[in-house]
């Protein structure tokens, strides 16, 4: 088995501990938190490997450093297992401004509850999970139980491998006529299944809802367990990640359907991509549209979703 060592810095401003937004590699992964982490280089100590990382990626020089514990834990890495050690050192940070490297994007203080919302990585929920145990706080334990009974909204890491589903939805006249269309590829690259559906008479944000909830629909009568939903539509992808709330009343009828239908599957994960890169659903809205109204030829581009 694998095995991979780094440092991690456990900041506290009371009963908050430092996250920080990981900078994102490809756009269909979702931007993660983790706790501050480096790598050893060769003939560092501990250590120097923490002040030189804090220096690096936050840029901030650490003075005091004290070991909190050594964690150890193994998670999936492809088709193997890697092990993980885990050096945690409590940090005292001086009185500067953070400032973000290239590794991160932005940085927080959070309490547990807050959390929840968030994508962490592998590694800060163990460690996490691990020292709350330890100092007798619960909180992380519970939350993380409650999460596991669950479909992960963010589980973009057991959801990578499944299938995926692209979704899209729109009106002309917001409200006007309105259509939906998804387009299924399994695991291996494969189209399974694509198609679209006239709904009527809505706004477009219904109708981007509707598509979600008719790909999540034929993902569960195609029995997948894994999948990756995908739609250009910011706001409801974020909303399904429960980054934001969903007020609008319009919505909130077709939001808990979508949350009752996630029940079905093992891991789940939304994500948001650019129009471009949805162009086969976007394309069965457009036939379902033009179908609706019975035309040999493409509508015009005033009628086009």
């Amino acid at each position: 088995m694998k095995q991979r060592i780094r440092v991690v810095g456990i900041v506290r401003q009371g009963d908050k501990i430092l996250m920080m937004k990981r900078t994102v590699g490809r756009t269909e992964e979702l931007p993660t938190w983790e706790l501050p982490t480096g790598k050893i280089k060769f003939g560092e100590q501990p250590e120097e490997a923490l002040v030189r990382s804090f220096y690096e990626y936050l840029g901030v020089e650490v003075t005091k450093v004290s070991l909190l514990d050594v964690i150890t834990f193994v998670n999936i890495a492809g088709s193997s297992q890697l092990g993980n050690l885990y050096i945690v050192y409590e940090v005292d940070l001086p009185e500067t401004k953070i400032v973000p490297m290239e590794r991160y994007t932005a940085f927080k203080y959070m309490a547990t509850e807050e959390m929840v919302s968030l994508t962490l990585d592998d590694a800060a929920i163990s460690v996490l999970e691990i020292l709350n145990g330890k100092n007798a706080h619960s909180a992380m334990t519970a939350t993380y139980e409650k999460l596991a009974k669950t479909p992960n909204p963010t589980d973009n890491r057991g959801a990578l491998n499944g299938a995926t589903v692209y979704v899209d939805g729109g009106s002309k006249g917001n409200p006007g006529p309105s259509a939906i269309g998804y387009y299924i590829v399994g695991e291996d690259g494969k189209e399974i299944k694509r198609g679209g559906e006239f709904i009527g008479f809505a706004t477009s944000r219904v109708a981007e809802y509707y598509a979600m909830k008719e790909g999540i629909e034929q993902a569960t009568e195609l029995g997948l367990k894994r999948v990756r939903f995908v739609s250009d539509n910011l706001m409801m992808v974020n909303q399904l990640r429960g980054i934001y709330q969903v007020k609008n009343q319009d919505l909130m009828l077709i939001y808990n359907d979508i949350k009752k239908l996630l029940e079905n599957f093992e891991a789940v994960a939304f994500v948001h991509v650019k129009r471009a890169q949805n162009a086969e659903a976007d394309g069965e809205a457009n036939k379902a549209l033009e179908g609706h109204f019975k035309r040999k030829k493409k509508l015009p581009p005033e009628l086009v979703v």
